[in-house]
């Protein structure tokens, strides 16, 4: 019984620390915004194929990390990916029936509604400026989801991920 609880958790843990790796990687200054937000696509793919495993409180710790990471507000980055969590949660069967390029549209929405969800809280607290290139990043997110999708979904079953 033990062994089937943590069968596979380090592929898990592992996938998390390489999108935390690929997400505080530095690009440059010209192509910065196009830059994926790998930990948020990474996240939402273990929640979809594990909700059991990877859910609310993976995803607010991997917020708080987030944010430590960026320096950016605490619990800014956890408020989101919590939410992130919750809506796929509360869908993931249909999430996972759906075709590829349906769950691409649903990763650009959810990728949107975090990057508001974390525009608005900075923006109560401290009154950061709007830039129209914030939402070319959801855009980026939908064209990697389709290859780290099938990428993520190859080594989930290569090492049996349950």
């Amino acid at each position: 019984m033990s062994y089937y609880k943590s069968r596979g958790r380090w592929v898990i843990y592992l996938s998390f620390l390489i999108g935390i790796i690929l997400q505080i990687m530095p690009w440059p200054q010209q192509i910065d915004m196009f830059q994926p937000s790998w930990l948020l696509l990474i996240f939402i793919y273990w929640v979809m194929a594990l909700p059991h495993r990877v859910n609310l409180g993976t995803g607010f710790i991997l917020g708080l990390i987030t944010d430590l990471l960026l320096g950016s507000t605490l619990g800014i980055h956890s408020l989101g990916m919590s939410m992130i969590a919750y809506l796929v949660t509360i869908k993931f069967q249909t999430f996972r029936n759906m075709a590829l390029w349906q769950q691409t549209l649903f990763v650009i929405l959810l990728s949107i509604i975090m990057t508001i969800t974390v525009f608005l809280t900075e923006f109560l607290i401290i009154h950061v400026s709007f830039n129209t290139g914030i939402f070319s990043n959801a855009l980026i997110n939908g064209i990697v989801w389709p290859w780290l999708f099938l990428l993520m979904r190859k080594t989930r079953r290569k090492f049996l991920v349950q």
